[in-house]
C-alpha cells in the first residue's frame, strides 16, 4: 500500500524559504512520478510541481517558476519541494502525490495522496 507523509511546513515571513519533504513507503518514489499540489482556503486544489520517474523531467506551475524546485532521492524514498522567495499567496495546505506520469499530473488527479502539511506565509 502506498503511503505518503509530508513534513516541513510551517509559518514563514514573505521572502523566506521552506523545504517540504515527502517520505514514501518502500519503492513508491522509484516506481512513480511524484508531485506536489496545494489547496488554499476556499479554493480548489491545484497542481504545483511534478517530477518524472527518472528524475529528468520536471513541471512547475507558472506562479512558482523561478522560486520552487522539485527533486527526488530514490534511495531515501523521499521527494522534496524547495520553496524560496515565498509570498503570502503561497499560503496553503501542500499535498504530496504519486502517479504514473508527471505530465498527466498537470491535468488529472494522481493515484495517491498524502495527508498534507500547512504552509503559512505572513506579509
Amino acid at each position: 500500500q502506498v503511503q505518503l507523509v509530508e513534513s516541513g511546513g510551517g509559518l514563514v515571513q514573505a521572502g523566506g524559504s521552506l523545504r517540504l519533504s515527502c517520505a514514501a513507503s518502500r519503492s513508491t518514489v522509484s516506481s512513480n512520478a511524484m508531485g506536489w499540489f496545494r489547496q488554499a482556503p476556499g479554493k480548489e486544489r491545484e497542481f504545483v510541481a511534478a517530477i518524472s520517474r527518472n528524475g529528468i523531467v520536471t513541471y512547475l506551475v507558472d506562479s512558482v517558476k523561478g522560486r520552487f524546485t522539485i527533486s527526488r532521492d530514490d534511495a531515501k524514498n523521499t521527494v522534496y519541494l524547495q520553496m524560496n522567495s515565498l509570498k503570502p499567496e503561497d499560503t496553503a495546505v501542500y499535498y504530496c502525490a504519486a502517479g504514473r506520469l508527471a505530465q498527466a499530473m498537470r491535468v488529472s488527479p494522481p493515484d495517491y495522496w498524502g495527508q498534507g502539511t500547512q504552509v503559512t506565509v505572513s506579509s
